[in-house]
């Protein structure tokens, strides 16, 4: 039960780059529903990283991608009201690219659009979500910087 845990679960957090736009995706669930967010989920058994990033990716927004790189990892443990502890992940941010496909929200999304890095500050992304996307793009800017 991912509410309310006994122990962190695995997610994956996934920065799809398109040229110089990222793919954002409205999360239709708990926690953060109705935020914008970076695609992902949490990892399956069996699964590494980079398969669960394009599986979540493609489920959540119908698009594959490819050339998947490790970022970062962060801590999410959001707390209810009493202080309990009501979600805790352990995130594993992976950068990729976008390799084919007609962006849909699907599943765990209510809304996907790609969205150019310049007007990132017009979704009312977390600071650490901000963080992440930043240096997901500087690493990889100079492979799109003549586009």
């Amino acid at each position: 039960m991912r509410e309310y845990p006994t122990r962190p679960w695995v997610g994956i957090g996934v920065v799809v780059h398109k040229n110089q736009d990222i793919l954002l995706i409205k999360r239709a669930k708990h926690p953060n529903k109705g935020m914008w967010s970076l695609p992902g989920g949490a990892q399956n058994i069996g699964e590494t990283i980079f398969a669960g990033a394009q599986r979540e990716v493609l489920e959540e927004t119908c698009i594959e991608t490819k050339d998947h790189t490790l970022i970062d990892f962060v801590d999410s443990i959001t707390y209810d009201d009493n202080g309990k502890i009501e979600y805790h992940y352990t995130l594993i941010e992976v950068s990729c690219l976008y390799k084919s496909g007609q962006l849909n929200a699907q599943d765990d999304a209510s809304d996907a659009r790609w969205v150019a890095y310049r007007d990132l500050a017009d979704y009312d992304l977390p600071a650490k979500t901000h963080e992440i996307i930043k240096r997901a793009y500087l690493s990889r800017k100079d492979s799109f910087m003549d586009e």
